[in-house]
């Protein structure tokens, strides 16, 4: 917690010299030009309090427009399809955005998906050989490069304390999932959805 008005006036008046010519007393002429001036310092110093939270981009509130235009975001998905999210799927995106390093793995995806408020699991497809049982699926050569999305039918997002008063009480649909996912798809592989 930063310096409070008082500290700031007290450090002020420490500073000033001896004598009658410079009185401490609350109700004194210069003691209340200097608490107008203890106020102003305390209220930079909780601002600058408040920059170093802007800093960070998990808690930013303030520069979360500056952030998002330095990491090239909204997604154009969530522009099409979701057009305004809430504040906390913004800055999930933004920080997501900031310490993602890409992947091709099924829990890359997992991850990625969790991010934006989705439960997935992944399946992938094995080809078929003669050492697999009966019920196996028959999967040829072009099945080794398609994977599919396990999702639930309606994911449903509600309002939570970190967001605004502008933002929706909930959200629902999976379009921005999907849409997310095929843009980062590895491009020599087809993913299938199928929701439950």
């Amino acid at each position: 917690m930063g310096m409070t008005s008082s500290d700031y006036l007290a450090q002020i008046q420490a500073l000033l010299p001896q004598g009658p010519a410079w009185p401490r007393e609350a109700d004194a002429a210069l003691t209340q030009l200097l608490a107008a001036w203890a106020d102003e310092l305390a209220r930079v110093d909780g601002r600058a309090a408040d920059l170093i939270e802007e800093a960070d981009p998990r808690t930013t509130a303030e520069l979360l427009a500056d952030w998002e235009r330095v990491a090239g975001l909204p997604d154009p998905c969530v522009e099409a399809l979701v057009g305004t999210q809430a504040t906390a799927q913004r800055r999930a995106a933004l920080v997501a955005k900031l310490t993602t390093i890409g992947g091709q793995s099924a829990a890359y995806y997992i991850a990625l998906a969790a991010s934006l408020g989705y439960a997935i699991t992944v399946t992938e497809f094995d080809l078929h050989d003669v050492e697999d049982n009966v019920e196996h699926p028959l999967t040829g050569t072009p099945w080794q490069f398609a994977w599919q999305v396990n999702a639930a039918e309606d994911t449903v997002g509600v309002l939570t304390v970190t967001d605004t008063v502008e933002d929706p009480l909930a959200w629902w649909g999976n379009e921005l999932l999907e849409c997310v996912i095929s843009r980062l798809k590895p491009a020599h592989t087809h993913v299938l959805f199928a929701y439950t």
